[in-house]
């Protein structure tokens, strides 16, 4: 893949530096383990859930990849063409489609489970784009298929300013151009999103690029209620182990309690009845 180039300021603004290089973005988040599609797989397989799996913001493919290896017949959709177009190259197996999660249809197609990984359920800001997608969901999945989710918890904010005190600070090398990122995270508590704030810096003198993104803060409850109005089950909504906690999940491993909600991921799985 070609090195990013420089561009104007408002082009800088505008673009996103992982998602336009997919495989900066696997130099970025190394994920040899494939450890949220191991969970993902092991949730499946413990709810004895059919083979038919639609990965929604597959990304580079990596996870739908690791569940295509399981032995699953795997659709991975993503609204990110290069994404997708590496996906294709890089991790064969699942058959790959554009698709926004926030509103898709993909036609007569039913689905055993949806899977929704990194917080890519987040992506819903608004209670509008939340009721697509769960409408969504609902009708790509089969009777008793399940939805399940991996992302941020907002509850863990509700007193809690450690990821928010400080920017953070990290750096890549790929291609011989090491890239610097300096992240400032806030909450804009009307809109009940977290915002992320990124300048992207390379020592090969291209522009800097600065990006704006965000999550929506969803609380316990919150979930309940959204999933219960589109029909969906609640099975389990806990704080840890999970893929992307600390310690990380090791297989075959159970939520420690599923009361706590207290750590800063989420954990959904949750029936269509």
């Amino acid at each position: 893949m070609s090195r990013p180039r420089a561009v104007s300021p408002q082009q800088a603004f505008h673009r996103n530096l992982l998602t336009d290089n997919p495989a900066l973005y696997e130099a970025r988040f190394p994920d040899l383990e494939r450890r949220a599609g191991r969970w993902a797989e092991d949730c499946l397989r413990r709810r004895a859930v059919g083979a038919r799996v639609l990965d929604l913001g597959c990304g580079t493919g990596r996870d739908a990849a690791y569940l295509s290896r399981a032995g699953r017949d795997v659709v991975g959709a993503d609204l990110s063409e290069p994404m997708l177009a590496h996906a294709r190259t890089h991790h064969p197996g699942p058959e790959y489609v554009r698709a926004d999660l926030r509103r898709f249809d993909l036609g007569e197609r039913e689905f055993d489970a949806v899977v929704c990984l990194d917080s890519a359920m987040l992506y819903c800001h608004t209670n509008a784009q939340l009721d697509t997608f769960l409408d969504s969901c609902r009708r790509a999945l089969a009777p008793g298929g399940l939805l399940l989710a991996e992302m941020r918890n907002g509850a863990y904010f509700l007193g809690r300013t450690d990821l928010l005190d400080a920017p953070a600070v990290d750096s890549v090398s790929w291609q011989g151009v090491t890239y610097r990122s300096t992240t400032t995270l806030h909450v804009d508590r009307a809109a009940q999103l977290l915002c992320r704030d990124r300048i992207w810096a390379a020592d090969d003198g291209t522009t800097p690029l600065r990006q704006r993104s965000a999550w929506r803060l969803m609380f316990p409850q919150e979930i309940r209620r959204a999933l219960a109005a589109y029909g969906f089950e609640v099975l389990a909504l806990y704080d840890t182990p999970g893929p992307r906690t600390e310690p990380p999940w090791q297989e075959g491993q159970l939520p420690a309690d599923l009361a706590r909600a207290d750590g800063d991921r989420l954990h959904l799985v949750a029936r269509l009845v």
